[in-house]
């Protein structure tokens, strides 16, 4: 007779947030699973960090404009999405904007050549051999994709281990597998939490435009805009998108909070997103 599944539920910080991996699997397997999706998030963590002086995404923004730097498949992987999200979106999505974010004391300043260099993803060069340049000395930021990029990276471990369904949540970074549906909450710039339906073989992103990150209270994340490098001055919103891999709904909440309005829908939708807009739905439904 088969061991019947069982449901485990942890909890660990990463990423700059706490990501919590529910999975259902045999009981053999799911906790060796778990152990196993943590390891690929936490190796995100190491390489694609700002905050780390040794990390790889560190090492490209002290010496690449400079000398080429060899990057691992991952680092490469995720710099390559993001530069074609940059071409695609028509600059909305920007990863070249850490010089603007460590004059205000958002990031930190591991002894940079300048922070006068001008941004623009075209800085950003890919040579063969996994190697990285830049032609000028910008700082790559990649807390617009790197999160949703370390949840996909634990969805398909999880599914390489044979687990029957999961969710992966990264602070709002969220994507869900298996044949069940799972309630999808949106949380507000207020803090209220919304009831926002359900989630199946699909993820979802959130981050916040209208405030500068000294007021965040409720919302671990913000946008600058990449032409001014300000912070929107109108109310507080939290932008939500959906989208079949989380990578691409985590830079797609930039483009949507950065987007006019009457383009905002249509392009999010070209580019494989869709907004979940939860002020519709109604007061009953909302959740404290």
């Amino acid at each position: 007779m088969k061991d019947e599944s069982i449901t485990v539920r942890r909890l660990r910080p990463l990423l700059g947030t706490w990501v919590e991996i529910q999975a259902t699997g045999r009981p053999a397997r799911v906790e060796r699973a778990v152990k196993s999706a943590f390891l690929h998030i936490a190796r995100v963590q190491q390489r694609m960090s700002f905050h780390a002086p040794g990390s790889v995404l560190s090492r490209i923004n002290l010496h690449a404009h400079h000398t080429p730097q060899p990057v691992d498949a991952w680092t490469w992987d995720v710099l390559r999405k993001a530069l074609a999200m940059s071409l695609a979106s028509e600059g909305h999505f920007d990863i070249t904007l850490g010089a603007r974010l460590v004059e205000r004391g958002v990031l930190p300043d591991h002894g940079f050549a300048t922070l006068e260099a001008a941004i623009g993803s075209y800085a950003l060069v890919m040579w063969p051999g996994r190697r990285v340049g830049l032609r000028r000395p910008v700082l790559l930021t990649l807390d617009g994709i790197a999160k949703g990029y370390a949840v996909d990276l634990a969805i398909q471990s999880l599914q390489r281990a044979g687990i029957e369904q999961a969710v992966v949540n990264a602070g709002g970074d969220l994507r869900a597998f298996g044949a069940h549906a799972v309630p999808l909450g949106i949380r507000q710039a207020s803090g209220a939490v919304y009831r926002a339906g359900s989630l199946r073989n699909a993820a979802v992103a959130s981050s916040m435009v209208g405030h500068a990150p000294s007021a965040k209270q409720n919302f671990p994340g913000c946008v600058m805009h990449p032409g001014d490098g300000n912070w929107d001055a109108a109310a507080p919103r939290v932008w939500t998108v959906q989208a079949e891999t989380c990578w691409r709904a985590d830079a797609l909440t930039k483009v949507a909070a950065l987007s006019a309005p009457a383009r905002r829908q249509a392009l999010v939708a070209r580019l494989g997103g869709r907004i979940l807009q939860p002020e519709r739905v109604s007061v009953q439904d909302a959740a404290a």
